[in-house]
């Protein structure tokens, strides 16, 4: 196996959305939603990136950014949300 790494990019929505998906992942019974033991170490390490990534996590209006991060992300054609690159999540 290669020794790289894998590089993804995430617009500021996509990174917001995922971060608070896996957060809420990360609160449940993980096993029951994944039965391999060996999927957690990268869901953890994502969600960790994406924490670190993210200075809003804390802000007062974090769930008013995430519901509009959300709202873009739904109204995006088939996915695309390059037009989002600079959008303030």
């Amino acid at each position: 196996m290669e020794d790289t790494e894998i590089i993804i990019r995430l617009t500021p929505d996509e990174a917001l959305v995922l971060s608070d998906w896996l957060e809420q992942v990360q609160m449940t019974d993980l096993s029951r939603l994944v039965d391999d033991a060996a999927v957690w170490a990268p869901l953890h390490r994502m969600a960790g990136t994406l924490d670190k990534s993210l200075p809003g996590m804390f802000a007062a209006d974090y769930a008013e950014r995430l519901e509009a991060a959300r709202r873009r992300l739904r109204q995006a054609p088939d996915g695309d949300t390059d037009d989002h690159e600079g959008s303030d999540a």
